[in-house]
């Protein structure tokens, strides 16, 4: 587990903006029973988190259509709820970062670690964008 100074203002970058913290494999069950798009982040401490998947998904909430629900639990520190929000993301394998959107509880939108690595914010931003024209 890292330590809550050091994953503090990670947090804060998402939960000042809406995001619901997620701590329970109960929180994520709760969340993904609600009707409507909902974005769940599994945030982390990486490099490639703070560099373009916090940014990018910042960006792509200035677009009109955004899901209605804003959830993140992370990865290395909210254990439990990670492994449940993981478990509903399958057949994709476990990633951190990873953002994936739910539609009414299904899986419609995916993007892993490797889908994050190497590419811009206004890139994922752009990704995102799209997912929530056609979801949300």
């Amino acid at each position: 587990m890292y330590p809550e100074e050091l994953v503090a203002p990670m947090r804060q970058q998402l939960t000042d903006v809406g995001f619901k913290e997620l701590k329970s494999a109960n929180d994520v069950k709760n969340t993904l029973a609600l009707k409507g798009a909902t974005l769940l982040v599994i945030n982390s401490v990486c490099g490639c988190a703070a560099g373009t998947a916090r940014p990018g998904i910042l960006l792509s909430l200035r677009n009109a259509k955004t899901p209605a629900h804003l959830s993140t639990a992370f990865a290395g520190v909210d254990t439990e709820a990670t492994e449940a929000a993981r478990a509903e993301m399958m057949p994709f394998p476990p990633s951190s970062p990873s953002i994936a959107l739910f539609k009414d509880g299904e899986l419609v939108h995916m993007l892993e670690r490797h889908h994050i690595e190497g590419r811009s914010a206004e890139a994922i931003a752009n990704n995102l964008i799209e997912a929530y024209n056609e979801f949300c």
